[in-house]
């Protein structure tokens, strides 16, 4: 997985390309990841008991990992990601400025 929580990604495509946010879950199996602020719906809710009112509430849903781009750290852009071998391990470094991510 070259995404993870935390990292700051770009929509290239869907109904909100071009918004940005951070990764808040990654969902490996499912290959989709939730955005904060991203990609969000309403969802009406019925009143459970009789003291409780019926209410609209904003939840967000996940997006497939290809409809966003890493945002790197370093130099800013939209870019790709790759991976380089060090002597502790694999590490992902920006595709654009090569530097360690």
């Amino acid at each position: 997985m070259k995404l993870k929580k935390g990292d700051n990604v770009k929509v290239v495509s869907g109904k909100d390309k071009g918004k940005e946010g951070k990764i808040e879950k990654v969902f490996v199996k499912i290959g989709k990841v939730l955005v904060t602020g991203v990609n969000q719906y309403k969802r009406h809710l019925k009143a459970r008991s009789q003291g409780q009112p019926s209410e609209i509430v904003t939840i967000t849903k996940p997006l497939p990992l290809q409809n966003v781009a890493l945002i790197c750290p370093n130099c800013k852009v939209q870019t790709r990601i790759g991976f380089a071998l060090e002597k502790n391990g694999k590490i992902r470094i920006c595709a654009k400025c090569n530097k360690k991510i």
